[in-house]
């Protein structure tokens, strides 16, 4: 499994980071990135302490693992700079988190991400195929989830993304250790939101995509 949306208690996870790499590990998993909630009151704080909890662990890790950012609930006008703002900072996976319909999300959020080139736009709720294409075309992923609330809407995304050739992947959005999830798991998953059963190993091979473009920068 590759999973790039988690969360620790450096956000609103319940683990710290190393127990969250090691459940992963023993999970199964391959690949993980720590993406914390952050906005402009702790994102110096969250990533730079994910970044150095991250490079203190890399001769013991068994997986590879990401250091990242979800900037959440931050106006639309100021996501472009909190993007280039995680990635000064060391973030290299940047998630925006989305229009999911199970919370407030200031309208215009999806649009702001895709335009400020995110890496992964979380649970985007009712994505428009016009946002879509743009995230074709700038190369941001769709997230289909795992989470409970977020993944009401997951029909919908994967329908918007298989009609527009927008990315797709699957994450778990995990806060807990039972939020982790397997590689079948997360297949049973996709094929639920409407995925044809050809198609799903394709929209697994973009997480792996992902990580390669972390390796080689």
């Amino acid at each position: 499994m590759i999973d790039l949306h988690t969360h620790t208690l450096l956000s609103d996870g319940v683990l710290i980071p190393s127990e969250l790499i090691q459940r992963a590990y023993t999970a199964g998993y391959r690949a993980l990135a720590i993406t914390d909630h952050v906005d402009p009151s702790n994102i110096d704080i969250a990533v730079p302490k994910i970044v150095e909890t991250i490079e203190a662990l890399k001769e013991y890790l068994r997986l590879t693992v990401i250091p990242g950012a979800e900037i959440t609930h931050v106006p639309p006008g100021l996501i472009g700079k909190m993007v280039e703002r995680a990635r000064a900072l060391g973030a290299k996976i940047v998630v925006v988190h989305g229009e999911t319909l199970a919370e407030p999300v200031a309208a215009g959020t999806n649009r702001a991400a895709i335009e400020a080139g995110a890496d992964i736009l979380s649970h985007p709720g009712l994505i428009s195929v016009e946002d879509a294409l743009t995230a074709k075309g700038k190369g941001v992923a769709l997230e289909i989830t795992s989470r409970k609330g977020h993944s009401i809407s997951n029909g919908h995304v994967a329908k918007i993304a298989m009609e527009t050739g927008a990315m797709l992947v699957i994450n778990t959005d995990s806060h807990a250790p039972e939020d982790l999830i397997s590689r079948d798991r997360a297949k049973l998953i996709l094929h639920a939101a409407g995925i044809e059963e050809e198609k799903i190993d394709r929209v697994l091979a973009n997480s792996e995509r992902l990580v390669d473009k972390f390796r080689r920068n």
